[in-house]
Order: structure tokens, then C-alpha cells, then sequence
């Protein structure tokens, strides 16, 4: 089996156990994989020797994600900005991508994985376009993870296009101005029924989020790793969702709402310590 790809050892479904015990394992994570061409450089090799071990890192995290019971893994695999590049490295990438759908799709399909993509799809290549559509159409009925590739993808372009509609809407009478609610817009996103994500890893030790998910990211954890992203393995995803178990989410309440119990001991505490003194 190829390296980065292996399925989990016992001493690894002991920590897949122990994770599941520990708390809740995240029902959505989204990666901004960063680092491939720093990773590349350190070593001497040339940009692409990045991405084609970054594709070894994400087949690894796919399978562990599909272990844990990870419901929808988001991966930023191509921004609008990245057309930026040199063409000749955009063109690697493009070639890496068709290669990988063609590597990819039938272990993803055996492993119940579902893809879907988001992003400006049409400015992909044909051939691009082409693998995406059989891949996505051979997973389609797949009920496991939901794999979901960001390419030629921004947070940006994503609101833009959700406001287009709207104002379609809008102009055509199916939707008054009193009825975009926030419901309305999210419906409108290239992630429409898909909960957003709890988890966001960005490998590299960046501290940005890089136009990604932008309305989507509004409540959730982030971890910062310094590992370059063809470094990133299982291993790490476990560290990270620890470190995510550890937190409380309170969106926007207090502690004593979102974990109750301990609000309503708290509560006996504090009378008793009124009645009985310090």
C-alpha cells in the first residue's frame, strides 16, 4: 500500500477508541493544506514533488476521517488566487489533479466515500471538468464521508454568487427584500446543506484563513500546526481533535448554558455556601 495511505493498525483503532470516549469527534473538518512548495524546497526537489506527496497526506487523513466517523471533510485544494502562479506550475497542478481523480476514485468509491466539489468549477479545464463529473457521478449514491474539494474556490467568490442569486431573485418577485435572512444566503452557498465546519486545521503555521469558507468559519475551532502539509498525517488529525475535545464551544452564551449540569451545581454551591457561610 502506498506510504501515507495505510489502513488503521490496532494500535490505531486504540486511539481512534480512546478519541471517540474522549468526546465528541468533529462532524465537519475543513484543512487549508498549506506548505507543499516550502516542503519541496527544504529538500531540493522541485515545487510539484509537494503536491505529489500533499496527495499522499490527503488519501491518509480521507481514510482516518472515514474511520473516526468524520461525516464531511472540506479540503482547500485550489483558490481563485492560485491561477496567479506561474502557468507552468498551475499546469502541474492541473495534470496532478486529473491523475489523482483517475488514482483516487475507485478506493474512494470502495470506501463509501461521497465527492462533491465547490468553487468556480467552470474555469477548471475540460479534461478537469470531465474527471470531476465521473468521479463525483461513480460516488453519488455513497452514504459514508463526504469528501468535499474547494477548487478554484474563495469565500469571496462564494458570497458573490450567493448575492447574485439573491438579487435574482429578487427582481423576479420569487423573493421579497424582507425574506434575505441569513437562512436565505447560506441556502445560496456553494455549500448549501452542508453544516459548517467545527474544526478548521491550517497546516504550515500560517495564521490566516486565505478567503476560505469565509461565512461558513464564523463559529468554528481552529488549529494551527506548524507542519507542512505533506507532513500531516493521522497522527496529527488525532492531535487536533483532541485539542478541539478540549475546548467549549459557547457560541456566544456562557458556560452555564451550554454545559448545564455543571451550571445547575454551581448554582447549589453558591446556596449552600449563602445558608452556611465561608
Amino acid at each position: 500500500m502506498a506510504k501515507g495511505s495505510r489502513q488503521a493498525i490496532p494500535s490505531d483503532r486504540r486511539r481512534q477508541d480512546a478519541l471517540r470516549g474522549a468526546g465528541e469527534i468533529p462532524r465537519h473538518i475543513a484543512i487549508i493544506m498549506d506548505g507543499n512548495g516550502r516542503w519541496a524546497k527544504r529538500r531540493g526537489r522541485p515545487r510539484i514533488s509537494g503536491h505529489t506527496e500533499g496527495v499522499e497526506s490527503v488519501r491518509d487523513i480521507v481514510n482516518a476521517c472515514g474511520e473516526l466517523g468524520v461525516r464531511y471533510l472540506t479540503v482547500y485544494a485550489f483558490s481563485t488566487e492560485n491561477w496567479k502562479r506561474p502557468q507552468d506550475e498551475v499546469s502541474l497542478l492541473m495534470r496532478l489533479l486529473v491523475k489523482a481523480l483517475r488514482d483516487e476514485t475507485d478506493r474512494l468509491h470502495s470506501n463509501n466515500v461521497c465527492l462533491r466539489v465547490i468553487g468556480d468549477v467552470q474555469a477548471l479545464p475540460a479534461e478537469v471538468q470531465g474527471g470531476l463529473r465521473e468521479s463525483i457521478r461513480k460516488t453519488a449514491a455513497n452514504t459514508g464521508l463526504m469528501l468535499i474539494l474547494a477548487l478554484s474556490y474563495s469565500g469571496r467568490w462564494d458570497l458573490t454568487e450567493a448575492m447574485r442569486q439573491l438579487a435574482r431573485d429578487i427582481a423576479a418577485g420569487r423573493l421579497a427584500p424582507e425574506g434575505v435572512t441569513e437562512e436565505a444566503l447560506a441556502a445560496r452557498l456553494s455549500t448549501a446543506g452542508i453544516p459548517d465546519p467545527d474544526l478548521l486545521i491550517r497546516t504550515s503555521g500560517e495564521l490566516r484563513i486565505s478567503n476560505f469558507l469565509l461565512w461558513q468559519l464564523a463559529y468554528t475551532e481552529f488549529h494551527i500546526t506548524p507542519k507542512l502539509w505533506p507532513d500531516f498525517r493521522r497522527e496529527e488529525l488525532y492531535e487536533a481533535i483532541a485539542e478541539y475535545q478540549r475546548r467549549e464551544r459557547r457560541f456566544g452564551m456562557v458556560s452555564d448554558q451550554v454545559r448545564p449540569d455543571r451550571g445547575r451545581k454551581g448554582y447549589v454551591r453558591r446556596l449552600l455556601k449563602s445558608v452556611t457561610g465561608p
